[in-house]
Formats: C-alpha cells, sequence, structure tokens
C-alpha cells in the first residue's frame, strides 16, 4: 500500500488499520479478541503483525494488502513462475491464534534475529516464544 497506515487495537476487541491520509474509516477490520488488544506489532517484513490483549490471547494476522514492500522476493517469484495454478495464495486475515498464556498479554514482540521468532508476556510473568509455522 502506498499509504501511511496506522493501526489500532483497542476496548472494542478489535484489531483496526486506518490510511492516516484519510480517517473516515479503517481499511481493514480484524474482530480477533474477546477482549481488550493491548498490543499491535509488524515483522520486520510488515507482512505478518502480532496482537496481544486482555482475553489471554496472541493472534498472527496477515495484511498483505497493506505491507509497505512487496512480500515476494526474487526467488519466490521464480516459484510463482512454476507454481501449479491450484496452489492458492496466502489469505488475508487471522493465520492462528496463541493460547498459551493465563492472564491478559500486554506485550509481544518479533525477533530481531529470525524474522519468524516471537515473543509474548502476559501479566503473571510468563514468556512465550512461538515461531511461525
Amino acid at each position: 500500500s502506498s499509504g501511511i497506515n496506522a493501526e489500532y487495537g483497542g476496548d472494542d476487541c478489535s484489531t483496526r488499520f486506518w490510511d492516516t491520509r484519510n480517517c473516515t474509516q479503517p481499511l481493514l477490520t480484524f474482530s480477533n479478541h474477546s477482549h481488550w488488544v493491548w498490543r499491535v506489532r509488524y515483522n520486520l517484513r510488515d507482512q505478518l503483525l502480532l496482537t496481544g490483549g486482555s482475553d489471554s490471547k496472541v493472534s498472527l494476522l496477515n495484511v498483505p494488502s497493506l505491507a509497505s514492500v512487496d512480500p515476494v522476493d526474487e526467488e519466490e517469484e521464480e516459484e510463482e513462475e512454476n507454481k501449479s495454478p491450484e496452489k492458492e495464495e496466502m489469505r488475508e486475515g487471522i493465520l492462528e491464534e496463541y493460547d498459551k498464556h493465563e492472564d491478559s498479554v500486554y506485550s509481544v514482540a518479533w525477533s530481531t534475529a529470525d524474522p519468524w521468532l516471537f515473543a509474548s508476556l502476559s501479566n503473571d510473568g510468563r514468556l512465550v516464544l512461538n515461531k511461525v509455522s
């Protein structure tokens, strides 16, 4: 997307994405939590996004329509050319939900060493590491 995007997680249980040049309505909305959304974090490639909430859940979202860089690199482009037409494109939306916490998740963070590794921290002090599969 060529716009300047802002993400919002709040007390309405949803995660919203806005083009800050036109804030009349969100570009995307996901109702991915059953209680407040406390934290929203993009990964290094910014196509994947993590949310953490007071429902003790971490959500992994795929938002390719809002990515600032093309998620397909040159090697993947070659693979795309040889790919069968039956293979489905990666869908936009909730990819996975993690429920390893027993208390509100107040922080989520992507690893700087491995772009597929992330951590979440809950109010009870539990730190959970996960890897995108």
